[in-house]
């Protein structure tokens, strides 16, 4: 397979990289973090311009349709500036479970609103309790004539204060954990009984827990076969976890490389800390770590439209080696900066929990070291 970058791919990629160098630095980020939507509207738009956000969404719907090594470019990008817009819940998330299973009514109106930067999504489906089971749904879907009523709760929405629609997974038959009677539902933020509590994560990012209290949709509001939502999400969430290994690549080179300059420019005894043979070895460590992760990124992404045991099997493969990567990356940038290296101010702390929050998002590595195994065994 041709990992190489096609011409139109490389001037993206630099175009991209180019405006985040200049209007994403770290200062202007601790800035938005102190924002109550955590994130900035100017850049979501210009991002929108520059074609970010449509770049894998269909062509009929707005889009460019690109793939997953194009969302892989974006979200290295992303990476490498510790940007924290709502692409991933949006875009990757929520634009692709409409692109997969919407109707032709939800595509037009959806599709073209995220590519054009008018409109936020969110993914309502993780609940208390619920670990990392994706089959774990409690809230609840009740059929009243033409309209289902929603009750439940959600958990670390991401972004879910900040989204102008969510798509919430409900229980239309079956028990808590049951694969089959799951269903998607396409809910405005603003419906009544609707209540979000959004707060900041650990890792600069925004969440929120949502109330559905009595929620009335249509049955246009429906996103695929009534039931039959498990594999949706399970393909969705896939999907999330190529775009985060992409993600974390662009974070730790970005870590490697602020920390060889701090190694060049320290000085102990005299001489830049870099001369010593022992630190040398290990910025050569977190390189070809860097390196690893970067080829099972690729691989995830290319394995996400094969079938579903094979695409699984190479996703919690590239999961558990971009997490070890990413952890050992971070500590190693940590100490080698010495005390300052967890310090606020100094943007390595910040990528160090950017690499954490990646490796326990959609499954730590225990869970997919056991998602791993079943692939193997079955």
């Amino acid at each position: 397979m041709n990992f190489n970058f096609s011409e139109e791919q490389q001037q993206f990629r630099d175009s991209l990289e180019r405006y985040l160098r200049e209007a994403y630095d770290f200062d202007s980020r601790r800035r938005i973090l102190k924002s109550e939507a955590g994130y900035n509207r100017e850049v979501w738009q210009q991002l929108a311009e520059m074609g970010a956000l449509a770049i894998a969404l269909p062509e009929a719907y707005g889009g460019f349709g690109g793939n997953a090594f194009d969302t892989g470019l974006v979200m290295e990008a992303f990476g490498r500036s510790l940007v924290v817009e709502p692409y991933l819940s949006t875009v990757v998330l929520g634009a692709g479970l409409i692109a997969d299973a919407g109707s032709d009514a939800q595509k037009a109106d959806v599709l073209d609103a995220v590519a054009s930067g008018e409109r936020l999504l969110a993914l309502a489906h993780g609940e208390a309790g619920g670990r990392y089971a994706l089959s774990h749904v409690t809230t609840t879907a009740q059929k009243d004539g033409d309209y289902w009523v929603l009750d439940g709760s959600k958990a670390v929405v991401l972004h879910g204060g900040a989204a102008d629609q969510l798509i919430v997974s409900a229980r239309t038959a079956g028990a808590a954990r049951d694969a089959q009677g799951i269903s998607l539902f396409l809910v405005d933020a603003s419906a009544a009984g609707v209540t979000r509590r959004s707060y900041p994560t650990q890792d600069g990012g925004r969440a929120a827990d949502i109330t559905l209290a009595k929620v009335r949709v249509a049955d246009s509001a429906r996103i695929g076969a009534e039931g039959a939502a498990l594999a949706l999400l399970e393909k969705a969430i896939d999907r999330a976890i190529a775009a985060l290994c992409a993600e974390a690549v662009g974070a730790m080179s970005a870590t490697i490389e602020q920390t060889v300059n701090y190694l060049k420019t320290r000085k102990q005894f005299g001489v830049p800390i870099g001369s010593f043979q022992a630190l040398q070895h290990r910025a050569v460590e977190m390189y070809l770590h860097a390196e690893q992760a970067r080829s099972m990124s690729w691989l995830a992404a290319a394995k996400l439209d094969a079938p579903r045991d094979e695409r699984r099997h190479a996703v919690s493969a590239a999961k558990l080696l971009v997490a070890q990567s990413a952890r050992y990356v971070g500590q190693q940038a940590v100490q080698l900066h010495g005390g300052i290296g967890v310090t606020d101010e100094l943007a390595v702390s910040h990528y160090f929990k950017r690499l954490t929050m990646i490796s326990l998002l959609f499954g730590d590595v225990d869970h997919h070291l056991a998602l791993f195994g079943e692939c193997m065994a079955a």
